[in-house]
């Protein structure tokens, strides 16, 4: 599982106060567990903070405001999506002004990406048959 040294923890347990207001509406709904798929909020991930990680889709899901496109911005965001990837983590960058006007189309496209990225081996449900049973 991705996680990151100290510092970091303790600035996403900071930063899990201090949530934006599309980031708590995102939270409300993906705390739900849309598709079957468990999210955690604030995750620290290296010397990153993600938004949002659904760990089995190994999806980030960051929320972007206004001064994600003003400025260095765009240069960290690449440098961290990179890094990410390294991981083996995908991204998917949702407009804050997005979560608050169409919250449900925003989670189902959430849904949609941590699907298609989900790994296409289950585990198998139930318990194994019986010896000399066939599958």
């Amino acid at each position: 599982m991705l996680t990151g040294p100290a510092p970091t923890v303790t600035k996403a347990r900071r930063l899990r106060k201090d949530m934006s207001l599309p980031e708590v509406l995102l939270w409300q709904e993906l705390r739900k567990r849309p598709g079957g798929f468990k999210f955690r909020r604030q995750h620290p991930a290296g010397p990153y903070v993600l938004d949002f990680a659904c760990v089995k889709a190994r999806t980030a899901v960051e929320v972007d405001g206004a001064g994600h496109g003003m400025g260095n911005a765009p240069v960290h965001d690449e440098v961290r999506d990179e890094w990410l990837a390294n991981q083996g983590y995908s991204v998917v960058r949702v407009a804050a002004a997005e979560v608050l006007k169409n919250i449900e189309g925003v989670v189902s496209f959430v849904v949609e990406r941590c699907a298609s990225a989900s790994p296409l081996h289950q585990p198998m449900a139930g318990p194994p048959p019986r010896a000399g049973e066939d599958l």
